[in-house]
Formats: C-alpha cells, sequence, structure tokens
C-alpha cells in the first residue's frame, strides 16, 4: 500500500489463509508470503518498487502469474499456488505459480510497457522465461531448447531456452528479463 482514501483496515494474511494445502505449498515455494488483506470503503493505491501496474478483469476465468508479479486481487478471486509440469516453471522464476481464478480484479506488474500476444492452435507463441510474466489459466507451457555445443561450454547467447505456448488464449511478456533470486 502506498495510500488510501476512505476508511480502509489492514491485516496480514495469516499462515492458513487459503488452508492446510496451501500453507504446505507456500513453505516449499516462498509464494504467497507477502499478501495483505485490506477491507472497507475507499480507494486503496498499491504499487511495487516503481513496477507498471496492469489491472485484468476476471470473468469465470483462470490466469497464471509468476508469483512475485501478483500484486492484489479482489476477495471473489481464488488464489492457489500451482506446480508448473516441465523445467520452463523453473527457468519463469521457480516451479511454482499462482493461479489466480473466479471472477473479480487483479493486479498484477511488470517492468516496463507489457505486451500480450495471442495464441491460436496454427500459431504457438514462445517466450523467454525470465521475461514471461502471466498466461492464460487454461494454457501448460512447454520448455523449448536450442542447446548447442557453444552454450555447453559457457558461450551461448542465453538464448538456449524457451517456453511454447500452444492452443487457444494469451501470454504476457514484459521488455525485461528477470533474475530471480532466493530469499532468505
Amino acid at each position: 500500500m502506498v495510500g488510501y482514501v476512505g476508511n480502509i483496515n489492514f491485516e496480514r494474511q495469516g499462515m492458513l489463509s487459503g488452508g492446510i494445502g496451501n500453507l504446505l505449498k507456500k513453505a516449499i515455494s516462498g509464494e504467497g508470503s507477502k499478501l495483505m488483506k485490506a477491507e472497507g470503503t475507499g480507494k486503496l493505491y498499491v504499487a511495487d518498487e516503481g513496477k507498471k501496474v496492469r489491472i485484468l478483469y476476471l470473468n469465470n476465468e483462470a490466469v497464471c502469474v509468476n508469483g512475485n508479479d501478483v500484486l492484489a486481487h479482489e476477495q471473489s478471486i481464488k488464489s492457489d499456488i500451482t506446480m508448473l509440469k516441465s523445467i520452463a516453471g523453473v527457468m519463469s522464476g521457480g516451479l511454482f505459480q499462482v493461479k489466480l481464478s473466479g471472477t473479480g480484479h487483479i493486479a498484477i506488474t511488470t517492468h516496463g510497457e507489457p505486451l500480450t500476444l495471442m495464441i491460436t492452435p496454427d500459431a504457438p507463441v514462445f517466450t523467454d522465461p525470465n521475461a514471461t510474466v502471466a498466461w492464460s489459466g487454461n494454457l501448460s507451457p512447454e520448455l523449448k531448447t536450442n542447446v548447442s555445443f557453444k552454450s555447453l561450454i559457457g558461450r551461448g547467447s542465453g538464448e538456449e531456452f524457451q517456453m511454447k505456448f500452444s492452443g487457444n488464449g494469451w501470454v504476457l511478456i514484459q521488455p525485461y528479463e528477470e533474475v530471480y533470486r532466493i530469499e532468505k
């Protein structure tokens, strides 16, 4: 929270918010530990280290977001920590992502102005895992590799791994390649 107008009260989300299953996922993944509950009437202003904030409205839909890019969501939105089924998850910030589903507003963050790429069955999309922010909840990204001899001896371009999205949906990328660090 960077500011508010009105009558709003704040409460840190408890360790058991989301149930015992999410508690175990939070302990393993480190995701979802910074959420704060805000209740009341008024306008709430949120930010994250100068990153761009994008507001999305879900209408009985789901979206997968890298955990460090989830800023806020309405109480009507269900939040679940999910595990990606491939090494692509490790490349995009970890095996664990946050799946937001239901009806209501969510706020996600990006470094710079994001770009939305549409995906159709005849036109899969490939993204840099470190620039990938969010995607349609119905999509399951796969890992694509372009490993060469140069990359094996440390002289690769850094673009040897990509996430491949197939089907119908969208993926949101940012003009920035995040370097993820493990917090103690």
